[in-house]
């Protein structure tokens, strides 16, 4: 079985499309999509469309902290404080059809596929929207996946980096930097935590989408970088006139 894991669209239609294109075309059977569907991008309605059209398939989607305030943003809650995140929010959420927003209010924060956990943020309470970016926080979600779900390979989202975090020989988690397209060993018999990076908001000074292809049938994974139509995506987000201009300059830059 090969899942393809993608996280962090934010938005982005030029870079899910190009995301999903390349999976299918490297034999992807089940696509998983691990939160933040919506935020910062241009076009939230095409891409929760089509993550309702994954999940009708038969595949994952998951919440993250982006959707769960385009459903209920802070101006809704009577906050009058916005970052440039809840702004984003508000507008996605005049932007969606009420069935929309009603599956996003849906979504659930976690998943287990093929004995793999699957969240947006952190296993260790993931309401809480933790993020996963040192060995100490990899571990505290490794344990919580091992105590509550009794499986021992977790990937999450949200840090928008990739990386693996593993357990050697070691109690403690080791810190691994992945090389685009290159398989990495993942025994089945080895603990270990994924975050599998961007599709939609690239932070690392490369524009390419960020997604992860896991090879159950092999145990090897592969972290991808993707060359999508930036410029258009940016000009999405030019488009809608509501938008901060950094949200496109981000996507211009890859920071």
């Amino acid at each position: 079985m090969k899942i393809a894991l993608l996280s962090d669209i934010h938005a982005n239609r030029q870079a899910l499309d190009a995301c999903l294109q390349h999976a299918r075309a490297h034999g992807a059977q089940h696509i998983a999509l691990l939160g933040d569907l919506v935020g910062y991008g241009g076009d939230p309605r095409y891409v929760v469309q089509q993550a309702m059209a994954i999940a009708a398939e038969g595949g994952t989607v998951l919440c993250g902290n982006h959707d769960a305030l385009a459903v209920l943003p802070p101006a809704a809650l009577g906050k009058s404080a916005q970052t440039g995140a809840t702004q984003g929010a508000s507008w996605s959420h005049g932007q969606l059809s009420s069935e929309e927003r009603d599956f996003l209010a849906h979504l659930p924060l976690t998943a287990v596929v093929h004995n793999v956990m699957l969240v947006h943020a952190s296993a260790d309470a993931p309401e809480r929207w933790r993020y996963v970016d040192n060995e100490v926080v990899a571990g505290q979600c490794l344990d919580a996946a091992l105590r509550h779900h009794g499986v021992r390979h977790v990937f999450c989202g949200h840090v928008h980096k990739q990386m693996l975090y593993y357990r050697g020989t070691g109690h403690g988690l080791m810190r691994f930097a992945p090389m685009p397209g290159v398989p990495v060993p993942v025994p089945p018999r080895r603990a270990w935590v994924a975050t599998v990076g961007s599709v939609g908001q690239p932070r690392d000074g490369d524009t390419r989408a960020m997604y992860a292809l896991l090879d159950t049938s092999h145990w090897q994974l592969r972290f991808e970088r993707v060359a999508y139509h930036h410029a258009e995506a940016a000009a999405a987000v030019r488009a809608t006139g509501a938008l901060p201009e950094s949200f496109a300059h981000r996507l211009e830059t890859g920071r």
